[in-house]
């Protein structure tokens, strides 16, 4: 590589930050765990950095593109999700983004199946009660009954990379799974899935025969026992099928008032005030998020509500949270390998400099 070009990456990504130093870039790092000021991110812009690498915590829109009109040749999402980045600016300014899908698949879905188990066997309540020195005499049906996993009937909203994974693992479980996807896309997959479930079923390694099919949401939702969401954020303005608030009052009144929510998708998918609604008057069990509307979750967010703690479990965006995951420098393994190879395509000019071409580039349109 002839040209040094220069970095500023707003959270330190760790060794795949260092093999860029090696093969000759020059890296500035934002030396806390906090985000930096966005009046910092665009003075890094304007001073003629080359590449941004950037989380769902910086907001990067006209403002920034604008700072780097004619230096500034990638922005670097170190995330699936690019709420942060506005789209539309990025191609008004002809600058390419990048971001990671894939390698955050398995540990989303494994999360989320984590999850799953969590509340329905109430693992935290009886944490708790083993801490507080409340656990009494044992009784068949005391102090509580949760419920099991295994045979039980899931929702899966949305079946895309991440949906399907967690569909393998509820199909491992002998789970009956209803697929709620407006594409309707994939439907080999789910032919494999039925065709597994049918063959342990016919060696006795399954006792009943499960089964796997499409469904709306108004057909799947008041037969489900668990509700997984796996969909991106679409709103109104976006998209013919929006899925900004698709759980809101009217969707969790059909859901089964023994069944449980697990969001480990995008906050705002889930109306956060009908949810706490939902729960305090229990029309559903409980609910289990990773993921909220606003990042970190206010201290006044009705989801805090001491009343419904017992079955509402509030994590802080961790879904992806596992060492190969998020730090592998090798783009087949992590989040950090796979950010610096979208960044190093554009930069290095890979695919015969065709940024259309390149994987990782999402606003592949603004170069066609």
């Amino acid at each position: 590589m002839s040209q040094k070009f220069r970095i500023f990456a707003t959270a330190d990504i760790g060794e795949a930050l260092d093999q860029l130093r090696k093969d000759g870039y020059e890296v500035e790092v934002y030396p806390t765990p906090d985000a930096p000021p966005k009046a910092l991110i665009v003075e890094k812009v304007r001073g003629g950095i080359d590449g941004l690498i950037c989380t769902l915590r910086d907001k990067i829109d006209e403002e920034v593109f604008a700072a780097g009109q004619g230096t500034l040749k990638v922005v670097a999402q170190y995330a699936v999700g690019f709420d942060n980045i506005n789209r539309a600016d990025a191609n008004r300014y002809k600058v390419p983004f990048t971001n990671t899908p894939d390698v955050l698949t398995e540990a989303t879905a494994e999360y989320a199946f984590f999850i799953m188990g969590d509340l329905a066997r109430k693992l935290w309540s009886a944490e708790r009660l083993t801490r507080e020195n409340r656990w009494g005499s044992w009784h068949p049906s005391l102090p509580f009954l949760g419920d099991e996993v295994t045979g039980k009937t899931i929702a899966i909203i949305g079946a895309g990379r991440i949906g399907q994974a967690m569909i393998k693992k509820c199909a491992g479980f002998d789970m009956n799974i209803f697929c709620c996807n407006t594409l309707r896309k994939g439907q080999a997959f789910l032919d494999a899935i039925q065709e597994m479930m049918d063959l342990r079923y016919a060696r006795g390694i399954s006792t009943e025969k499960n089964w796997i099919k499409y469904a709306t949401l108004e057909e799947a939702l008041p037969q489900a026992d668990f509700v997984s969401i796996h969909v991106p954020l679409l709103r109104p303005e976006e998209s013919a099928s929006p899925t900004y608030h698709l759980f809101n009052e009217k969707t969790l009144r059909l859901m089964k008032p023994t069944a449980y929510l697990i969001n480990t998708s995008r906050g705002p998918v889930v109306d956060e005030n009908a949810l706490a609604k939902a729960l305090k008057e229990r029309w559903i069990a409980g609910a289990g998020l990773d993921v909220y509307s606003k990042e970190p979750l206010s201290a006044d967010s009705p989801l805090r509500d001491p009343e419904i703690e017992d079955r509402c479990r509030l994590l802080p965006h961790h879904a992806s949270a596992a060492r190969t995951t998020r730090l592998s420098p090798d783009p087949d393994k992590g989040m950090a390998g796979r950010c610096v190879q979208g960044l190093r395509d554009v930069l290095e000019g890979n695919y015969g400099g065709d940024v259309a071409k390149m994987p990782f580039v999402v606003n592949k349109e603004a170069f066609r």
